[in-house]
């Protein structure tokens, strides 16, 4: 009984984690298209006022270990290239999306992450594709077709540089997951995700500093930065990590579905987003896609 009501506590932290992106994203298109706030000062703003709040939740749990991610090469090369290429990239890569798409699409595209992340294991490792990858990338394949074309392949739903942007956030986010392994051995995820996200402030605030060229503050702005920087990044990435501390890996990731899902249908409602049968068809089998690749492969993992 006892560990039943942990699973179920865990089941439900994983999924509030990804309500909490999915509403994230719908606020991201608030911003980016109603507010029409430049990108650059987003991605400052958003990542060095996220850095800092991880960085001093972390040196509250973990005082001076949050220093040990520098403390040898690997680790520090790590963290470096997740902030920069992974956390970075992919934060401009997805805002771009939907600013020039919509956030149901866009959230679609980067929910194809772990489809990239095994491909990327085919091509540059060699490694022998299951049965179940092939099913995953068709289905996947299919699925984004009747997302981007509502059926109709002489024509796109969104434009093409929301979709190349949009496939860049799913690229990113594979990156993203793969960069900040060798940091994450001996550190505290959310000590690498603080300094992950602290480089890439202090990178994207190199480029373009915060306080110049910053958009007129309002209550409207002020509450829809706060709400993407709460819950686009410090809340859900707690919840998941009390999530599997409670319940088994493979059952947390199920709950991933819950963002796309989420992200959709809050645009249908806030931004009267025309959505179809077939583009409804077209998420499930992407849902359907991912669903498939995370089971061959822990399938395969037990076989072997």
């Amino acid at each position: 009984m006892e560990h039943n009501n942990k699973v179920l506590k865990g089941i439900t932290l994983a999924g509030l984690a990804s309500l909490s992106w999915g509403i994230s994203g719908t606020v991201l298109q608030l911003i980016s298209q109603n507010l029409n706030v430049p990108g650059p000062w987003m991605f400052s703003t958003r990542t060095l006022a996220t850095g800092i709040i991880l960085l001093l939740i972390s040196a509250i749990i973990y005082r001076g270990q949050i220093f040990n991610v520098f403390k040898n090469k690997k680790s520090c090369i790590s963290v470096l290239t997740y902030g920069i290429f992974g956390l970075a990239a992919n934060l401009m890569t997805f805002y771009y999306s939907i600013q020039t798409g919509n956030a149901s699409t866009a959230t679609i595209l980067q929910y194809l992450s772990p489809l990239f992340i095994v491909m990327g294991s085919i091509f540059i490792y060699r490694k022998q594709p299951l049965r179940s990858d092939i099913w995953s990338f068709l289905l996947a394949l299919l699925g984004v077709l009747l997302c981007i074309t509502r059926g109709d392949l002489t024509h796109l739903a969104v434009p093409t540089i929301s979709l190349l942007w949009g496939l860049g956030s799913g690229i990113t986010a594979a990156l993203y997951v793969v960069l900040p392994k060798n940091a994450a051995k001996e550190n505290p995820p959310m000590v690498v995700l603080g300094w992950g996200t602290m480089i890439a402030g202090i990178f994207f605030n190199c480029l373009h500093p915060f306080w110049v060229e910053a958009p007129k503050l309002t209550t409207t702005l002020v509450a829809s930065v706060s709400t993407v920087i709460a819950l686009g990044t410090i809340l859900p990435f707690i919840m998941l990590l009390y999530a599997s501390r409670h319940a088994p890996s493979d059952v947390v990731s199920i709950m991933d579905a819950l963002q796309p899902i989420t992200t959709t249908l809050l645009s249908v409602i806030f931004f009267h987003l025309d959505i179809t049968v077939v583009e409804i068809i077209g998420i499930l089998l992407v849902l359907i896609a991912i669903y498939v690749l995370q089971y061959g492969r822990r399938t395969g993992i037990r076989k072997r």
